[in-house]
């Protein structure tokens, strides 16, 4: 349930950093490189009719029209998945990472600060952690609705704590252990692209169920990786500048649909 669509947090709104991406141009095809045409025909062999033959003239311009079409390119949606994959080897291993430190703190009631902090410290984008935080606010006004005791002293009133360090004191009062934190990290993001890109470009569902499918080992490996930490200074932190420079690029413009 926790990591169903329809779960009432806001997610709808986000796209885990793929609307940035392809208004930075993610999708689009590089430019196929230029190459001179073959070497104009010695004089002798011109011909003295202003107009080529009709066979000539027709090839030539559906080679024109080929070029152009690629110039102007459909986008290239293929990068979707790979750019899914990027994330789960950088940014979204350091929320699974925190969502899993943040589960073994609340487990003994402790305070959940110092993950908060070392997510921060490792989320250097202003405009990612804001986009994480609004997230994680949403998850927070569901889980105090439905575990008020449970969570009780977790956060202060009116803290907006990012989704990582709220979904990971969800995990412990759930009863999920660690491994079922960093799945539900890793999935929710492959899942909130995957549906994002509904979104933001031409795509059959089907196209896009076959991406999560096919990311689920990516998910997995991700997953084990960070299941065994307990201390936040072993969070990873393994950057992902391209992604910040897009978020901070995509926070300036209001020509969007999604937070982040």
């Amino acid at each position: 349930m926790l990591a169903d669509a329809r779960l009432p947090t806001g997610a709808h709104a986000h796209s885990a950093g793929l609307e940035p991406a392809v208004q930075a141009g993610l999708l689009t095809p590089p430019r196929p490189r230029e190459v001179d045409p073959a070497p104009h025909p010695p004089a002798r062999e011109q011909s003295s009719s202003p107009h080529p033959p009709a066979r000539e003239q027709s090839s030539s311009t559906a080679a024109d029209w080929i070029a152009l079409s690629r110039r102007r390119g459909g986008e290239d949606t293929a990068r979707i998945p790979a750019f899914a994959a990027t994330r789960l080897r950088t940014v979204t291993a350091t929320e699974a990472g925190a969502a899993v430190v943040a589960r073994h703190r609340w487990l003994d009631r402790r305070d959940l600060s110092p993950v908060e902090d070392a997510w921060a410290a490792r989320t250097p984008s202003p405009a990612v952690r804001d986009a994480t935080r609004r997230l994680g606010r949403g998850y927070l006004r569901l889980a105090l609705a439905l575990w008020p005791d449970d969570l009780d002293g977790a956060f202060a009133p009116g803290a907006a704590p990012p989704r990582p360090v709220v979904a990971g004191a969800i995990g412990a009062v759930t009863g999920l252990d660690a491994l079922q934190v960093a799945l539900l990290v890793g999935y929710d993001d492959v899942q909130t692209i995957a549906s994002a890109a509904l979104k933001l470009t031409p795509l059959d569902p089907a196209t896009t169920t076959r991406w999560v499918l096919d990311l689920h080992p990516a998910v997995v490996a991700m997953a084990r990786s960070v299941a065994h930490l307990t201390e936040p200074d072993d969070l990873p932190s393994s950057g992902a500048p391209m992604s910040d420079a897009w978020a901070q690029a995509h926070a300036r413009t209001t020509r969007r649909l999604f937070h982040g």
